[in-house]
């Protein structure tokens, strides 16, 4: 048994939960054993109280010191190199968005010039990594397909738009509000859904079209399975080229298909199969939903493919797999 030393950002954040957490059981039954480690306050909380963030990442230190590999899961305190170099002897340095945008100087350079190689979420990621030197493994952000299913039962709502998300990446939904309004308008057999961890600002669109519910690990699932199309718009930056196409895989797995930004990821997933629409200008997101909304035989067929890709291709069965063979090398050296 491979003994495995993950160090985590916080209990419920995004990558911890899918870069990480969700391989620990099926990795045991690949002969790797993963602890995990994370701070009671998160890393991205590090002010007023770094030096007390600083001393939660103790125990999970002290633990790689005995483990065979530490899987980083992105860097320990946010936006800075700190710690990383003092754990076990072999590391790896798991990346799931271009963190090296966040300042002037890549600060992630110097931890991955102290790891064994990178784990990276896509491929736009991978070659920033591959040109600084490292070896480079890609392992997509993958879904449980366990979990993420589709509904079982008829839902008694409007049919529905879906975006979930944070808050931080409510900016790119915004910039399509007015498409969404006029579609909203047009059809008011519809209703957009927003599940998010604050509140949007939504201003443009009509009055009783849209709810907000607050996000929740309870509730997240039960509520991409209300939706009956998925959104994912994203612009056209490096910041967007580096997300890793969770939220619209999760929304596939659910047999839900998929409006998006054909930006990153998101463009290579649309390649695989035939699980939705690109949209660019908003001509585009309103052009989609209408046909969406308009032909539910097609929104069946998409979400059949959408699910299957995501089986294929972004499964957590297919991508443990993965991540064992790479224990298995970095730990025979």
């Amino acid at each position: 048994m491979i003994k495995v030393t993950a160090l985590t950002g916080s209990k419920h954040d995004p990558s911890s939960r899918f870069r990480i957490r969700q391989f620990i059981r099926p990795l045991s039954a690949l002969g790797v054993e993963v602890a995990e480690y994370w701070p009671l306050i998160s890393r991205y909380k590090i002010e007023p109280l770094p030096w007390l963030v600083t001393a939660m990442r103790v125990p999970g230190l002290l633990a790689s010191r005995f483990s065979d590999i530490t899987w980083l899961g992105r860097e320990l305190i946010s936006g800075r190199s700190s710690f990383e170099r003092l754990a076990g002897s072999k590391r790896l340095f798991d990346v799931d968005d271009a963190i090296w945008l966040s300042s002037n100087k890549d600060f992630s350079a110097e931890i991955v010039r102290s790891c064994d190689g990178v784990i990276a979420g896509n491929r736009f990621l991978a070659e920033h990594y591959e040109q600084l030197g490292a070896k480079v493994w890609l392992v997509p952000t993958s879904v449980d397909t366990e979990l993420w299913r589709p509904r079982t039962t008829p839902i008694e709502n409007k049919w529905t738009i879906g975006w979930s998300g944070s808050f931080a990446n409510l900016q790119f939904l915004y910039p399509i509000e007015d498409a969404l309004a006029d579609f909203l308008a047009q059809n008011p057999d519809s209703r957009l859904l927003i599940v998010c961890d604050r509140r949007p600002l939504l201003k443009k669109l009509p009055a009783g079209s849209w709810e907000f519910v607050a996000w929740s690990i309870a509730n997240e699932i039960e509520l991409v399975q209300q939706m009956d199309a998925g959104l994912m718009p994203l612009a056209g930056s490096e910041l967007a080229r580096g997300k890793c196409g969770f939220k619209m895989l999760s929304y596939m797995s659910c047999e839900i298909p998929v409006v998006v930004s054909p930006v990153g990821v998101n463009n290579e997933i649309l390649q695989r199969g035939e699980v939705g629409f690109a949209a660019g200008v908003p001509d585009e997101w309103f052009a989609a939903l209408t046909n969406l909304h308009n032909d539910r035989s097609l929104c069946a067929r998409l979400g059949t493919s959408g699910r299957q890709v995501v089986t294929e291709h972004y499964s957590v069965a297919r991508s443990a797999v993965l991540l064992a063979e790479i224990f298995r090398g970095v730990a025979r050296g």
